[in-house]
């Protein structure tokens, strides 16, 4: 196990006690943007809720960010629409980028189920080129499946 997995799988049993009976997904969502933030060291981590027929800024961790977007818009849009985790090597290769910050440059989106159907994504953005990979996306994924909130 390299660093950066030794990190994750510190993170994850991080997430499993704050997941641990708590019933309310803004408080998890919060405290798992924080612990993540923190861990890593990213620009930017926090959450989108599907509310309505848009994403919602949700608890978040860095400067300023969208507070909606449009299914199908940007790489958080678009993991919304397809359902799937999107790495982002570059943001100025990936067409129809939103760009929250000009300070981005590489972005991971993980989206969260409830019964089959995305509620929210787990947006992380960082400052440098080709920062995120196949091991971010086995264990980010692994993390956001203790939302099996309620989120509305």
């Amino acid at each position: 196990m390299n660093e950066k997995e030794r990190k994750y799988d510190l993170l994850l049993r991080q997430v499993q006690s704050l997941a641990e009976g708590e019933t309310d997904a803004i408080a998890l969502m919060a405290n798992m943007a924080a612990v993540i933030h923190e861990t890593f060291h990213f620009w930017w981590t926090g959450f989108y809720r599907v509310v309505g027929d848009e994403l919602v800024l949700g608890p978040f961790q860095g400067p300023l960010a969208c507070t909606r977007i449009a299914r199908g818009r940007g790489v958080c849009g678009t993991v919304w629409q397809e359902a799937r985790t999107i790495v982002v090597p570059d943001v100025h290769q990936f067409k129809g980028h939103i760009a929250c910050s000009s300070a981005s440059q590489s972005e991971i989106v993980i989206p969260v189920f409830k019964e089959k159907e995305v509620v929210a994504v787990l947006d992380i953005d960082s400052e440098y080129l080709h920062t995120f990979d196949e091991t971010d996306r086995i264990w980010l994924e692994k993390i956001v499946s203790f939302l099996i909130l309620d989120i509305d």
